[in-house]
């Protein structure tokens, strides 16, 4: 006698492979970042029957849920304007400040390049106490060919501008002496020293101290003897008062 029993080809699946299969659901949400957590949550606890249609259970997902997902799309998407808008902000600090600094540096090399065409006089506070071409036996060529300013024994004596020092020491007539080639191919003497801070070769910047007046030399009394030249012989004097004012010293 045959079986009554049916084959089963149509028969509802168990529970068991029900709740694997809405397990399998779950777990595929949770991996792919849709659901935080799951775990006992009120909008998968009652279990939705399922056609028999031989698909696989759809998982349907709560309200309370849906709008977590949703405010964390939304907290992200915050958070990404945020994290974009602070990038952009510290681009715009970064760049103003490198754009300060090269404001500063610019300036600093314009400043050092004024300071480097400066002149200055060659003694600090002092006068002319005789002037250029002064007449008188004191002098081999019959006339003074410099200026002299007055200054006691010790006195520091300034470069007037940018040059090389070519001779520095002693001179004959004038003592103890100092004679630079200034950067515009001019020349300026110091004489009468008592003694010299630098030597032949040695570039000089303006107001750096070369020497200390003295009375070396053919002298009446201690100051500072200073020509201007267009060579460096003597004999190419020119007005050394015109000179120094012509480059903005006021003497």
């Amino acid at each position: 006698m045959a079986s009554t029993c049916a084959t089963g080809k149509h028969r509802r699946p168990s529970r068991m492979k029900r709740t694997t299969a809405r397990a399998a659901g779950i777990a595929a949400l949770t991996t792919t970042g849709v659901i935080g957590t799951v775990a006992s949550g009120p909008a998968l606890a009652a279990e939705k029957a399922v056609e028999q249609t031989g698909l696989i259970p759809v998982v349907t997902i709560g309200d309370t849920v849906a709008e977590r997902i949703d405010d964390q799309a939304a907290a992200q998407k915050q958070a990404a304007v945020a994290e974009a808008a602070r990038k952009e902000a510290a681009a715009r600090a970064a760049a103003k400040a490198e754009a300060e600094r090269e404001a500063r540096v610019r300036a600093a090399r314009a400043a050092e390049r004024e300071r480097l065409n400066a002149f200055v006089s060659p003694i600090s506070g002092s006068y002319v106490s005789t002037s250029y071409r002064s007449g008188g036996s004191l002098w081999s060529s019959g006339s003074h060919t410099g200026i002299d300013f007055h200054a006691a024994s010790g006195t520091p004596v300034h470069a007037v501008g940018l040059g090389t020092v070519v001779e520095a020491g002693w001179g004959g007539a004038y003592g103890n002496q100092v004679v630079i080639r200034m950067n515009d191919g001019t020349y300026t003497q110091y004489g009468h020293l008592s003694s010299i801070s630098v030597s032949v070769g040695q570039k000089v910047a303006p107001g750096q101290r070369i020497a200390l007046s003295g009375a070396t030399g053919n002298v009446t009394g201690p100051h500072l003897h200073f020509e201007a030249r267009t060579g460096v012989e003597y004999g190419s004097d020119i007005d050394p008062v015109a000179y120094l004012r012509k480059h903005g010293v006021r003497i």
